[in-house]
């Protein structure tokens, strides 16, 4: 079966306060627990703020590194899941489901790839 990474996309300028709704815990802890039951969730986690991150770039024979904040970049991965499943559309309706636990006024984004095997 195929597996699929589900990167989190957030705009750390626009993060939402640090007191969750009062259902948003209790609705995401059951979507992950129905997910890893289903066979489905292989591992996924939040990433710590830009301001923790240093790029590693490679250019003309020399490694450059960036210590974060990345003022140029608005959006950036906040957390990731690595899901296998069945199809494509089987990993798009998890992440569909794992997007609509979140308040309607956040802005929230998933960019869903499949994993290249072999």
């Amino acid at each position: 079966m195929p597996r699929f990474l589900s990167m989190i996309r957030i705009d750390e300028s626009q993060l939402p306060p640090k007191d969750f709704p009062a259902d948003f815990e209790q609705k995401m802890g059951a979507l992950l627990e129905e997910i890893t039951k289903a066979g489905v969730m292989l591992d996924t986690a939040g990433l710590t703020p830009t301001a923790q991150a240093t790029r590693i770039t490679w250019s003309e024979g020399r490694l450059a590194y960036t210590d974060g904040p990345f003022t140029e970049t608005k959006e950036v991965v906040g957390g990731y899941a690595i899901m296998q499943c069945k199809d494509k559309a089987e990993a798009l309706e998890w992440t569909n489901r794992f997007l609509a636990i979140h308040p309607a006024e956040w802005t929230v984004a998933a960019e869903l790839r499949e994993i290249a095997e072999g």
